[in-house]
């Protein structure tokens, strides 16, 4: 007896991908601005409660698809505001969202993968091995459990998710597709409506991924740098033996000049740890590295983890390295510390990976033979 087909999730349905699904059933295009607007503006899974819809196509929609976000398995929420959701994905593993307040901004850090296949050393996604990319559903599923519970499909309600971030758990340039198909409907004008000022990717250097997102996506790009020169940076993020930084700078140069506005800045993230690449040749060099880049600079303090021996820097060395950048007419930010009580801070994230892969095996797949 042959299996029933499978029902088609239309929560990570782009636009497009929207509108080719209805007229595969014969449906005009404006049905898909109609479910973008029930999904994602009023949080509405029910085809039976989408009261602008004939009872007719409703039906024919439970017939063959559905609305499906992943599952909410556990709320944190850290004494100075951070709120952490761990969200369970198709196949058992789980992945984690943090929710970051200050003042009038909300940002969201949203996963793009189940674990993480380039192993940076400081960070503790990359220890718990890698299982899978997640689909756009899951990935978009994410802004909608965080939206829910806010309560801000509530047409009176007030918008707390202000910004999202794709730096949470994985590489999204590893899944290219399903992360600017979430990333499309975050700025859409028919869901979330985020201006592509506020929607940012982090990469940590997967240059054939950013090269292919010029004229594809506009939103704003950040590099996770954490060192000055190759030898260094090829320890602390190991896809840098593959994509040098030259290679890498230059191509975020390239995405951030193909730009209709083109005064955007890169982000440089760079993560101070004690004895490792917080002393003052550190930051002139850095300093040096970026003179013809159009950059801002945001440090960030190593959060520790149970898996790792490296230490946090001194507020001394942390703010001396701030200042030579400073003085070298470099915007530098210090990323304050959130939701360290509950591990939800900047490179503590690990949700729980079932059925893992050997880290070697998925680098070689994910990264070596990327196209």
């Amino acid at each position: 007896m042959p299996k029933p087909a499978q029902k088609t999730n239309l929560l990570g349905l782009s636009e497009a991908k929207l509108v080719a699904f209805f007229e595969q059933l014969g449906e005009k295009c404006f049905r898909a601005t109609q479910l973008l607007k029930w999904m994602h503006q009023l949080g509405v899974n029910q085809f039976e409660q989408m009261s602008n819809i004939s009872k007719s196509l409703r039906e024919k929609l439970a017939q063959v698809a559905v609305i499906e976000a992943p599952e909410l398995i556990e709320q944190h929420n850290s004494r100075d505001g951070t709120r952490k959701f761990l969200i369970r994905v198709s196949g058992g593993s789980a992945v984690e969202t943090v929710f970051i307040p200050d003042g009038d901004r909300g940002t969201l850090c949203v996963s793009s993968q189940v674990g993480c296949a380039l192993d940076c050393s400081f960070c503790a996604t990359g220890k718990q091995g890698f299982n899978r990319n997640l689909s756009a559903a899951e990935i978009i599923g994410q802004v909608w459990i965080a939206v829910q519970s806010f309560g801000q499909f509530d047409v009176k309600a007030g918008r707390k998710v202000t910004n999202v971030v794709m730096m949470g758990m994985g590489e999204p340039l590893l899944n290219f597709d399903n992360v600017l198909d979430a990333m499309s409907l975050m700025m859409h004008d028919n869901a979330y409506g985020i201006s592509k000022r506020r929607v940012t990717l982090s990469t940590a250097g997967v240059v054939p991924g950013l090269n292919k997102m010029r004229g594809l996506t506009d939103v704003c790009l950040a590099i996770s740098l954490h060192a000055a020169n190759d030898e260094l940076r090829n320890q602390l993020v190991p896809i840098n033996k593959k994509y040098p930084i030259a290679q890498l700078l230059d191509s975020a140069c390239q995405y951030i000049e193909s730009l209709p506005d083109s005064h955007r800045k890169i982000t440089i993230e760079y993560t101070l740890i004690d004895g490792v690449n917080d002393r003052l040749q550190h930051a002139n060099e850095l300093a040096d590295l970026l003179v013809n880049v159009p950059v801002k600079i945001n440090l960030i303090p190593f959060n520790p983890f149970a898996l790792s021996d490296y230490r946090r820097p001194s507020y001394k060395a942390l703010k001396r390295f701030q200042q030579v950048l400073i003085d070298r007419g470099y915007i530098t930010t210090v990323r304050t510390t959130r939701g360290d009580d509950i591990a939800a801070a900047c490179g503590q994230l690990a949700g729980k990976v079932n059925d893992r892969t050997k880290r070697s095996a998925r680098y070689q797949q994910q990264v070596l033979k990327i196209a």
